[in-house]
C-alpha cells in the first residue's frame, strides 16, 4: 500500500481521483492498525487478522489474477449479503427451490404462491433465487416485505423477478457456490418443488450437507400439486439405485418428507421446532437444545430407542454449558447431551421427530 508508488502512476492532471485514492488507502491503513490492536482473545478479531494475512499471502507471484478475482468477488458479495440478512437474524426463514421455467398457470406455481402466503402468515420469511417461475410464485405469496432474493447472474432466465427487483433484500451473486452457501446458511427449512438440473443440484446439496453433518438438521419438504409423480419417481430411483446398492442408509430417507399441499408443508416445518430448538457441538459432545424437559420415563425411552446414536454413555439432560456463553438468549432452555457417533444423521432426524412428538 505504498502511497509514493501510486503517486507515480497518476497523471498530474488527474489530481481529484488521486486524492481520493490516497484518502481511501489511509483509511484502510488506519482500519488495519485498529484491528491489530484488538485482543487476540476475541475470536472475531483473531479471525479477521488471519484473513488479512491470507490476503497478503496472495501477493505471491504464483497466484493467478483469475484466482484473486474469484476470491475478491466472492468475499465482497458475501460481506454485503451477510449485512442484508443480519437485520433479520431473529426471524425464521424458508428457502423455496423450483424451476425457473414453471409458467403462471401451472398448478405447482399456484401451490408455491400459496405456500409463500401461509409461511408469511405463520411468521416466516421466504428466500428464493429471486428469478421467475417457482421463485416468483414464492415471493408473490409471501409478499415483498417478507421476501428475500438471492439472485445468480446468468445470461438467460435469471433476471430478478418483479416482486423482489430493487428491494433491499435482493442480493446478486456471480458464483453458484456462494449462492448455495447463503441459501443453506440463512434457512431454517427448505421447500423443494419440481425442477431441472438447478433444482436437483440444490436438493442434493441440502441433503448431502445434512447427511454428512456439515449443517444442522432442518426440515426439508418435497412438495408438488396433487396427482404429480415427480417426487414419487425420484423415490423409486432412490430405492432401486441407491438403497439397493447400499449407497445410502434407509434412515437417510427420513431427512425429507414428500407432501402434496401447502398446509402439509407448513405443518411439517412448524412441527420440527415444536420441542426441538437447535443443536451445538461442544468439544466432543452434541448438545440438543429443547423447549421442554423430558420426564425420567421419557429419558429412559430415549436412551433405549436411540442407543445406536451413542458413541458411548447415555443421553443426559443438562443445563446450558459454560461454552454456550455467547448465546445467552437461549440459556434457559433444557439440553440433551450425548456423545454422537456421527454415523447416521438420518437417525438423528428420527430422534428429533420423536422429541417433537412429546409435546
Amino acid at each position: 500500500m505504498s502511497l509514493r508508488r501510486n503517486a507515480t502512476l497518476k497523471a498530474p492532471s488527474d489530481t481529484k481521483p488521486f486524492r481520493n485514492t490516497i484518502v481511501l488507502e489511509e483509511e484502510i491503513v488506519r482500519e488495519i492498525k485498529t484491528l491489530w490492536t484488538g485482543p487476540d482473545t476475541d475470536v472475531r478479531t483473531a479471525l479477521l487478522k488471519e484473513m488479512v494475512g491470507s490476503v497478503v499471502g496472495l501477493r505471491d507471484l504464483d497466484t493467478d489474477v483469475i484466482d484473486v478475482k474469484i476470491l475478491h468477488r466472492a468475499l465482497k458479495e458475501l460481506r454485503h449479503s451477510f449485512r442484508v440478512f443480519r437485520q433479520y437474524r431473529e426471524v425464521k426463514k424458508v428457502s423455496i427451490f423450483g424451476s425457473a421455467r414453471t409458467p403462471g398457470d401451472d398448478p405447482n406455481y399456484k401451490l408455491a404462491s400459496q405456500l409463500g402466503k401461509l409461511l408469511s402468515q405463520r411468521g416466516f420469511m421466504v428466500i428464493t433465487g429471486g428469478g421467475p417461475g417457482i421463485m416468483l410464485a414464492g415471493n408473490e405469496g409471501a409478499g415483498r416485505d417478507n421476501s428475500f432474493g438471492v439472485n445468480i447472474m446468468l445470461p438467460f432466465e435469471q433476471a430478478p423477478n418483479a416482486m423482489i427487483a430493487d428491494d433491499k433484500k435482493l442480493v446478486h451473486l456471480k458464483y453458484f457456490f456462494s449462492r448455495k452457501l447463503l441459501l443453506v446458511k440463512e434457512s431454517h427449512a427448505v421447500a423443494l418443488f419440481p425442477g431441472g438440473f438447478g433444482t436437483l443440484d440444490e436438493a442434493f446439496e441440502v441433503l448431502t450437507l445434512i447427511q454428512t453433518g456439515k449443517t444442522h438438521p432442518i426440515p426439508v419438504v418435497c412438495i408438488e400439486s396433487p396427482g404429480g409423480d415427480y417426487w414419487k419417481q425420484l423415490m423409486e430411483f432412490f430405492d432401486q439405485q441407491l438403497l439397493s446398492r447400499g449407497f445410502i442408509n434407509r434412515s437417510d430417507l427420513a431427512l425429507f418428507k414428500i407432501v402434496y399441499s401447502a398446509e402439509e408443508a407448513v405443518k411439517e416445518i412448524q412441527q420440527f421446532f415444536r420441542v426441538y430448538h437447535s443443536l451445538r457441538i461442544v468439544k466432543n459432545s452434541m448438545v440438543i437444545r429443547i423447549h421442554q424437559q423430558l420426564s425420567q420415563a421419557e429419558m429412559a425411552q430415549l436412551n433405549q430407542e436411540f442407543s445406536d446414536l451413542l458413541a458411548d454413555g447415555q443421553f443426559q439432560q443438562v443445563e446450558a454449558l459454560p461454552e454456550e456463553w455467547d448465546e445467552p438468549h437461549i440459556s434457559h432452555l433444557p439440553r440433551l447431551m450425548l456423545h454422537f457417533n456421527w454415523k447416521e444423521l438420518g437417525r438423528l432426524r428420527q430422534c428429533i421427530d420423536w422429541l417433537n412428538a412429546r409435546a
